[in-house]
């Protein structure tokens, strides 16, 4: 049996490094539904059983996954918030790995299998799943209704946790890309939270033991993510099911996905969750959590993971000239892109803002561009208006783009206000003359002398190394 410190590093590599032996095939972005999940739940196999648990709003079932034969039950739920599914994708990972064998982890399996039953809940909030929404179909945050259980995906969850009465559940969510470890200016990848239980955020053994998970959780990541681990607020709060749960006796580990600079699906962080849990699992299994030292150290390591910060815009622009009244100024600009879900909520588009103007060197950005000695101009309009978005293709495009032409008057805009193209199509008017105002679409040049350096459209610009872009219509 595997408990030393060094090993639970080992055994996490090798999982991150053989989880795309796991990986479920099926779920390639984020934006999978109930009718989704259903057939791959149905087609679990021993020592995996599936149960019904109730239903939503919207009557699409809810189903537990069980696993394993020991007296300590373990319970974990995700997409609690319809829109935050890395997880889900994650347990379907964990459940292909439980069900395999004679593959080198057998110990491992053996272990969590005998000496834990878990309780699988993949989507609890499937009604959220299939519009990509936080809420359920009440309108309600189901994080929010602890109290007044007026949701009934989290009637479920309480009556799961009352009746099992686990000794851990983990509470699996996605957070905004955008949060930053602590002042670093680093992206947190991966953000966890040892709940508080009460507005004086005492720590009891029930409490303490998240913190143990946790400490181990991130020693093991810190090898994939070094310096990207984040811990999030733990202001008590008394309406979600997190905090109570943690009151209720249940010992609580929050895990939040974060953001992946390329990983706009987040498979990166997906694999990430699948070793986190897996190691987690382990150390309940075996017990190796009670080894992290004292229980002031364990305070300790767990204070020492940096807190949760914002100060990231999705992209920054340092030093930039723009010209007021005649005369030159000096601002930064951040830019954040902003995901907007398709008529089935099945993929999205990006509709980029200017967040804000000024110094921000205080602040960081995901992609940073030095603009000193650059000015930010307009882009230059084409002269004739298109009949319609088809008219494009009779266009050479890269030749414009090169001479700053990025802007295209439209007389028939489609309905939908994006474009596969990079280009910023005009439904109504012209762009404005000064191209940089608060919450203004981020479609401009900049220039040295008269030489266009970066070419902006809807906040991407044509050497963006992600290689993300869309065009979008206005």
């Amino acid at each position: 049996m595997i408990s030393t410190f060094s090993s639970a590093q080992d055994v996490a590599r090798q999982l991150h490094d053989a989880h795309e032996t796991f990986k479920e095939k099926t779920l390639t972005h984020r934006r999978f539904k109930h009718h989704d999940i259903v057939p791959l739940l149905n087609a679990l196999s021993a020592p995996l059983s599936i149960s019904q648990v109730g239903e939503s709003l919207e009557k699409r079932a809810i189903y537990q996954v069980k696993a394993g034969t020991g007296q300590t039950n373990v319970l974990l739920w995700s997409q609690m918030h319809g829109d935050e599914a890395t997880a889900t994708m994650a347990l379907f990972d964990i459940f292909k790995f439980l069900q395999a064998k004679n593959d080198g982890f057998d110990e491992l399996r053996q272990a969590i299998l005998t000496n834990t039953t878990l309780y699988f809940v993949p989507m609890l909030n499937p009604d959220g799943a299939e519009r990509f929404q936080r809420r359920t179909a009440t309108d309600i945050d189901m994080n929010r209704d602890a109290l007044r259980l007026q949701t009934p995906e989290g009637a479920i969850l309480k009556n799961l946790q009352q009746t099992l009465k686990p000794l851990v559940g983990f509470n699996l969510h996605d957070q905004n890309p955008r949060y930053s470890v602590g002042k670093t200016g680093k992206q947190a990848v991966v953000s966890f939270l040892a709940t508080a239980y009460d507005e004086d955020r005492n720590i009891n053994d029930v409490r303490q033991r998240s913190m143990q998970l946790i400490v181990g959780m991130n020693r093991v990541l810190q090898q994939f993510i070094p310096g990207q681990i984040a811990r999030f607020d733990d202001e008590f709060e008394p309406r979600a099911f997190g905090d109570n749960i943690q009151k209720w006796g249940t010992t609580l580990v929050l895990i939040e996905s974060g953001g992946y600079k390329g990983d706009s699906e987040k498979m990166a962080i997906r694999r990430l969750n699948f070793v986190a849990i897996l190691s987690a699992l382990k150390e309940i299994a075996d017990g190796s959590y009670k080894q992290e030292n004292t229980a002031e150290q364990v305070i300790a390591q767990y204070q020492a993971i940096p807190e949760n910060g914002r100060p990231l815009f999705d992209v920054l622009i340092r030093n930039a000239t723009v010209i007021r009244e005649g005369r030159p100024v000096i601002v930064d600009v951040g830019i954040n892109r902003n995901e907007v879900n398709d008529n089935t909520a099945r993929t999205f588009s990006y509709k980029s803002q200017i967040e804000d103007i000024g110094d921000l060197s205080t602040f960081f950005g995901i992609d940073e561009i030095d603009a000193t000695g650059l000015t930010l101009t307009p882009v230059y309009q084409h002269t004739d208006t298109l009949d319609s978005v088809s008219d494009l293709a009779k266009l050479d495009l890269p030749a414009l783009r090169r001479e700053g032409i990025l802007a295209f008057p439209v007389r028939k805009a489609p309905n939908d206000t994006f474009l596969v193209q990079p280009v910023h199509l005009l439904n109504e008017g012209t762009l404005p003359a000064n191209p940089l105002e608060l919450e203004q679409i981020p479609t401009f040049l900049l220039m040295k002398d008269k030489q266009v350096r970066y070419r902006f459209v809807n906040g991407f610009w044509e050497e963006n190394p992600n290689g993300l872009q869309n065009g979008v219509i206005d």
